[in-house]
């Protein structure tokens, strides 16, 4: 029997993304509304309180909307927007992040999808704050930069329509990024890290990093010791892996296309410092891919359904 699966906002990049992944499965039903019938509060209420899970591709307050309308239903929730990452009540949608997140994910009727960034950040502090490695308090920071899409439309219309013929852009100057409550609470941290995002003229693709001077870190934890924690942590993942460190360049575009996430330890054991550099697709393991895995958990399918290995 199939899941019956209702994308609120399948018109937007990450819905459209979700639908083209679900359309051709046998083991999903989809819940469609014409043009006229998508905008009506009716007949959105009516879809999403039939279907077995909902997932939500909406601005944040029509995502809060959208999930007051169910809040007495039986419909399970994927929330691809920021609305309710750090909400009560709300599993976070990051199996990887750590042991029984997955066992928990495919229990919740509530589930927030991670932020693209926030992925690639919690990938690589998360495991080094659990072993203690990365004290709680420490000052982390955080460089990351995304291809256009994960602007959405009006991003995408800029980049292709010549709108702009910027090569790489930093934003979020004012220090106060909507992801920075996902990631201090995610990673277990006591202050938020301080973060620079930017985005850089490819239309997919994503690579974060932070760097860490090793010798200043309470222990003085060697280069190898950070990089087998983070081994250590995804080694049963089929999506996230850790790379070799000692790669002379690292392309934006590694897994542009694809599901997966690849970690890197590049360190200098002279000065003790390291750069962990993360690099995903930012509509994949960052948005799309990682809703239709969270949706696989839930519906207890094979968990890499639909995903692009």
């Amino acid at each position: 029997m199939s899941v019956l699966v209702f994308i609120d906002g399948a018109v937007g990049t990450t819905g459209i993304d979700i639908r083209e992944r679900l359309g051709g499965r046998g083991d999903i039903a989809l819940i469609a509304l014409d043009e006229a019938r998508r905008k009506d509060p009716a007949a959105r209420a009516e879809a999403l309180n039939d279907a077995d899970i909902a997932i939500l591709c909406l601005p944040d307050d029509a995502a809060r909307e959208a999930a007051a309308l169910v809040a007495g239903g039986t419909t399970r929730i994927i929330d691809a927007s920021s609305a309710h990452r750090v909400a009560a009540g709300w599993t976070y949608g990051f199996p990887e992040l750590g042991a029984g997140q997955a066992e928990r994910i495919a229990t919740a009727r509530l589930v927030s999808n991670p932020g693209c960034y926030p992925t690639a950040f919690l990938a690589l502090v998360a495991p080094l704050v659990r072993a203690g490695l990365v004290p709680a308090d420490w000052p982390l920071t955080y460089n990351a930069t995304s291809g256009y899409s994960g602007g959405g439309k009006a991003m995408i219309a800029e980049f292709e329509g010549g709108g702009t013929d910027t090569a790489f852009r930093a934003y979020a100057l004012g220090l106060a990024h909507k992801h920075l409550p996902e990631m201090q609470a995610h990673a277990g941290l006591a202050h938020p890290p301080v973060f620079a995002p930017a985005v850089a003229r490819l239309n997919r693709g994503m690579l974060g990093e932070v760097p860490l001077a090793l010798r200043q870190l309470p222990g003085r934890p060697e280069i190898a010791r950070i990089e087998d924690t983070l081994a250590a942590a995804y080694a049963d993942s089929a999506l996230v892996s850790v790379a070799p460190g000692d790669a002379a360049t690292i392309a934006i575009e590694e897994n542009a296309g694809t599901d997966r996430m690849t970690l890197r330890v590049c360190g200098n054991a002279d000065s003790g410092h390291v750069r962990l550099v993360a690099t995903l697709d930012n509509l994949g393991k960052g948005a799309g891919g990682a809703a239709v895995q969270n949706l696989n958990i839930m519906a207890g399918l094979d968990p890499l359904a639909g995903l692009v290995l």
